[in-house]
């Protein structure tokens, strides 16, 4: 399967990024560093809690 891998606009040059990708119904994460690691699947209603919880912070 391809997954189509994207760093936040706010990660800027760095590379110590986390990327997120879409995958079915939600939302896989990995390290920009170890692309071939290990990675973190959410579903998207959860993953939509996390960046609003991000967001009023």
């Amino acid at each position: 399967m391809t997954v189509a891998w994207r760093k936040s606009s706010y990660s800027g040059d760095g590379e110590a990024c986390v990327e997120v990708a879409p995958v079915g119904e939600g939302v896989a994460t990995r390290d920009s560093k170890n692309p071939a690691g290990p990675t973190l699947s959410f579903p998207m209603g959860e993953w939509r809690k996390f960046l609003a919880g991000l967001k009023d912070s």
